[in-house]
C-alpha cells in the first residue's frame, strides 16, 4: 500500500482577500457552534496581521472572547456584522 503524504494546513494561508476573509467567516457563522466563529476570527486576525497576544489568547479555540470583543475586533479586520432573516 502507498504511502499518503499530508501537509499541514492552515486557513489563514488562504484568506487574502476581503471576499474570502467574509466567505470564511460566514460559513463559521452558519454552522450555529461559536467555537468554530472564535476560531475564525482568530485565522483571520492573525492573516491580516492583528497578532497581539491577547487577541490570539482570547480568540483560541480554548479562548472565551465577550462579545464586546468580537464587536470591536470586526472593524479592525474590515468586516461588520449584519443581520438577515433566515430564508
Amino acid at each position: 500500500m502507498a504511502t499518503i503524504q499530508t501537509y499541514p494546513w492552515d486557513a489563514a494561508d488562504h484568506l487574502k482577500t476581503k471576499e474570502n476573509i467574509a466567505a470564511y467567516l460566514e460559513a463559521a457563522l452558519e454552522e450555529g457552534d461559536p467555537s468554530l466563529v472564535v476560531a475564525a476570527l482568530g485565522d483571520i486576525a492573525r492573516e491580516t496581521g492583528l497578532g497581539r497576544e491577547s487577541l490570539y489568547k482570547s480568540l483560541s479555540n480554548q479562548g472565551n472572547p465577550e462579545f464586546a470583543t468580537v464587536l470591536k475586533v470586526l472593524p479592525a479586520l474590515g468586516l461588520r456584522l449584519q443581520v438577515v432573516p433566515i430564508t
